[in-house]
């Protein structure tokens, strides 16, 4: 069964940190580009960042670089998100995807909230 998981999610003040996890199963991680999206309320989803199949190269949307930094683990067939210098603004549901010009997989997301 084709699946992803998301933790790492939860309430933070700003300029806190939070690390996401997303654990994969049932397909092989290796072989898929590995996105975050987030989707906040009333707006559309949006990429965040992209890591490629062997984790050299990756992309983030311009409202996040130097801020946050995806990577990767094929051995442990995981992703990860880490969310340092966080704002208000950054509060979302974070959802994490696996990505290949076939077929992709969604997580089922997880609440980010940044709240004083």
């Amino acid at each position: 069964q084709v699946q992803l998981v998301e933790s790492g999610g939860g309430l933070v003040q700003p300029g806190g940190s939070l690390r996401l996890s997303c654990a994969a199963s049932g397909f092989t991680f290796s072989s898929f580009i590995m996105n975050w999206y987030r989707q906040a309320p009333g707006k559309e989803r949006q990429l965040v960042a992209s890591i490629a199949k062997t984790g050299g190269s990756t992309h983030y949307a311009d409202s996040v670089k130097g801020r946050f930094t995806i990577s990767r683990d094929n051995a442990k067939n995981t992703v990860y998100l880490q969310m340092n210098s966080l704002k208000p603004e950054d509060t979302a549901v974070y959802y994490c995807n696996a990505y290949t010009s076939a077929v992709e997989t969604w997580g089922q997301g997880t609440q980010v909230t940044v709240s004083s």
